[in-house]
């Protein structure tokens, strides 16, 4: 092999592992990308649940077993907490 075949093998290796190198860049991302959007749609989740217990007449929260002053105070927690 002359030195001009070798310097374009050399060259298809690397420019082949760079590209492999970004697909396994974008693939990271979009499973941090997902885990970001599944942890956002679980607050997201928790806040909703709570705003129901705010809604909820005595009755209902009595079947539940919580308090009025239960509901409402688990009602006004941020929702990342």
């Amino acid at each position: 092999m002359n030195t001009i075949a070798t310097i374009r093998h050399s060259s298809a290796k690397l420019s082949g592992q760079s590209a492999s190198g970004q697909s396994g860049f974008v693939s990271r991302l979009v499973r941090v990308l997902r885990s970001l959007a599944k942890w956002i749609d679980h607050l997201l989740e928790r806040r909703r649940s709570r705003l129901v217990l705010l809604e909820m007449t005595d009755d209902q929260l009595k079947d539940i077993g919580v308090s009025r002053c239960d509901a409402h105070r688990e009602g006004i927690r941020p929702f990342w907490d």
